[in-house]
This record gives C-alpha cells, structure tokens and sequence, in this order.
C-alpha cells in the first residue's frame, strides 16, 4: 500500500459529526493522520497499538490497515465509538473499541497513536498530558499530535517521565468552525507530532 491509497481510504470516515466542547473533540484531517501513520507504519506492523480518545477511529482504522497485531480504541464518547465501530466494519477491519476515560483504562500494549486534546480552550488546557500520562504507562513508543507552542512544556514533561523525543513533524491543523466558541469558518493551528520512546531505548 502506498501513503496517498491509505489518505484515500481514511478520507472515508465519517466527518459530518456533532462535536462536543466540554471534550474539546477534534476531526483529525485524513491527510495530517495518514502521514503520520505512515511515519510509524514500522512500529504499527504486528504489533498492539492503543488509540487513546479514537473519536471516529482514524488513527485506529489506518493502524489496523497498515497490519497492526491489534487496536485497541478507546473513547469517553458512546457516540463517537458508534460512528468509528461501523466505519472500521465498512472499511473492512477488526478492532476492539471500548467506552471509558482513558485515565481508568489499563490494557497494555505496544505502541499509542493519539490525537488528544489540544487545550486550545479554557476547559480543555493541560488535557493531553493525561493521555501522555496514560501513554506512557501502557506502551513502550508513541505518537502523538500537540499544540506546537507546548513543545518546551511537553518535553520537560516527557523527560520528567524518563523518556525522550526522538522525532517530531509539525503540521498546521485545520479546525472548521464546528464548535460555539470558534470565531472563523477555518482557523488553522500550528501543531507538531511527537514520536517518543523511553530514553534508555533511543540510539544516539
């Protein structure tokens, strides 16, 4: 499979949602998932990958298309895990879903890819270091998109947590105006995508 057949194929997923401000929930673009599933396609094969906050299950859908052992999504949502378990059954793949707050779930697995809440809002400020927090208890490797502007928070928290940055790819994500407190039609934030691993793992 080439990258541009996985964008087409997680173009597919159902986009058109009703989105909830106090969960600060964002649609990852296809193009934005797809690249960075492709970036750690060698970390996804064979292996249990865990999609903290799946939402509509892009990271998982295309994680289980790329060969992934397992995928495990979990979501505080029902609803967004309803849309993501019938886009997984139309796209053809199996993944095991579960309705919970990430910070009460505890299955291990190999490798997290996330798109947690950005803290963009009020409400939702600090937010992702709890999925980061959940993350590196459950996985040895993960992925991760966050506010480009958090980069020096998120790396004194990383390396609090005796693990390191060994990659990173910034992105300008694109935010429709879907929820009450968005101003313009599109607003577009400067984000970056973390690749972290336990520092004692990384080569130098």
């Amino acid at each position: 499979m080439k990258k541009k057949e996985l964008e087409i194929l997680l173009q597919k997923i159902e986009r058109e949602i009703k989105l909830k401000e106090n969960l600060e929930q964002y649609i990852t673009p296809a193009e934005i998932a797809s690249d960075i599933l492709w970036i750690a396609r060698e970390d996804i094969k064979d292996k249990v990958v865990i999609d903290l906050g799946c939402g509509t299950g892009i990271f998982s859908i295309g994680s289980a298309i790329l060969n992934a052992k397992k995928v495990i999504g979990i979501d505080i949502d029902e609803n967004l895990v309803e849309i993501a378990k019938k886009e997984a059954e139309k796209i053809g793949v199996k993944i095991d879903f579960f309705v919970e707050d990430v910070e009460n779930f505890n299955i291990r697995g190999d490798v997290a890819i996330m798109n947690p809440p950005f803290g963009a809002q009020y409400a939702g400020r600090h937010a992702d270091r709890i999925f980061l927090k959940k993350a590196i208890e459950l996985t040895e490797c993960i992925y991760s998109l966050h506010l480009k502007s958090t980069e020096d928070f998120l790396k004194k928290f990383i390396e609090d947590n005796g693990w390191e940055i060994c990659y990173k790819k910034e992105y300008k994500f694109p935010l429709k105006a879907s929820l009450p407190f968005h101003k313009k039609r599109i607003a577009y934030y400067d984000v970056i995508m973390i690749n972290l691993r336990k520092a004692k793992n990384i080569s130098h």
